[in-house]
């Protein structure tokens, strides 16, 4: 029988990264320090930590024809991951998201999303395809850095074939509460949730009114992951917290994919949502331990280590 698949939709971006000791005055030269050129986008990042954590991953999303392809897709690649479903746009240049880190592990980011957004309806229907395949067990995680309409045939593909579902609601604007509702999770952050519902997350008590906004229209299960780690999970009427733990933090860049993609393997392997959103924790936290998104993603056996930290955090709310 086939091994399942994770095939991960969504942005693919060549990352360029450098720290600074504060935010730029307008109109001001600043120094930075530690410049790297990674591989990044969300799909990137959630196909390779899945890669890492022993699952099957299937990138499915855009490239330019241009030499910063390589920069987004090599380390994929070595890693094992399957880039059949990443196609090269012809003449267009490859997404560049330009990552400034602060002391305190906090970043600033600016996207020229690119060869993300550059998709016909053709395209579409053949990730469809890619997805009407899947062999049974497998899920679909996917972002909205990539067109709309692109993210719900992939969606309506993988609810015909039975898949489970995981969705990253980034950029909020994008996003349709009706492909929300068919999935088995979403994961937005702060700043997404407020997106969708209008409800600023300040803490884990404006989380909780968001993650209820969500359900009540009909979100079957909410992840919202909280500013500094941790997260609140909604499923019906049963919520939870999960507490952050203590680690050095030194870049904040890519945790919310890790979050996904821990997110997304659990699930595959059968865990209820507690466990898996704990999972997901685990990840987002090792994730930050690390400068770079891609470089500091965890293999299973760091994971599996820190999960019965998080697992003593996890708090039950009333209904």
């Amino acid at each position: 029988m086939p091994q399942p698949v994770l095939y991960s939709l969504g942005s693919i971006n060549a990352d360029f990264q450098v720290r600074i000791d504060r935010p730029p005055d307008t109109g001001q030269t600043l120094v930075g320090a530690d410049f790297v050129r990674l591989g990044g986008g969300k799909a990137a990042n959630v196909a390779l930590l899945a890669q890492r954590l022993g699952a099957q991953a299937r990138l499915l999303g855009h490239v330019g024809e241009d030499a910063l392809a390589e920069q987004a897709l090599g380390t994929l690649r070595e890693a094992g991951i399957d880039l059949a479903g990443v196609a090269a746009v012809s003449g267009a240049d490859t997404a560049v998201s330009m990552i400034a880190v602060l002391p305190d592990g906090r970043k600033s980011i600016v996207l020229a999303n690119n060869a993300n957004d550059l998709w016909q309806e053709g395209d579409a229907r053949h990730v469809a395809g890619l997805i009407a395949e899947a062999p049974a067990g497998s899920l679909l995680v996917a972002d909205y850095e990539v067109p709309r309409f692109v993210v719900k045939a992939a969606v309506d593909a993988a609810a015909a074939r039975g898949l489970p579902i995981v969705i990253d609601p980034s950029p909020a604007g994008r996003v349709d509460l009706g492909v929300l509702a068919r999935a088995a999770a979403v994961t937005p952050n702060p700043t997404e949730a407020e997106g969708l519902t209008g409800i600023a997350v300040a803490g884990p008590e404006d989380a909780v009114a968001a993650a209820d906004w969500l359900v009540a229209r009909h979100v079957p299960a909410v992840c919202l992951k909280l500013a500094k780690g941790g997260c609140v999970v909604a499923e019906g009427r049963r919520k939870w917290t999960i507490a952050p733990v203590s680690v050095p933090v030194v870049d904040t860049t890519g945790a919310g994919d890790a979050f996904a993609g821990g997110l997304a393997v659990a699930l595959m392997e059968g865990r209820p949502l507690i466990e898996a959103a704990a999972f997901a924790v685990a990840a987002s936290h090792l994730a930050v331990t690390a400068y770079g998104s891609q470089p500091a993603y965890p293999a299973r056996r760091h994971v599996q280590d820190l999960l019965p930290r998080i697992k003593a955090k996890i708090s039950p709310l009333a209904g």
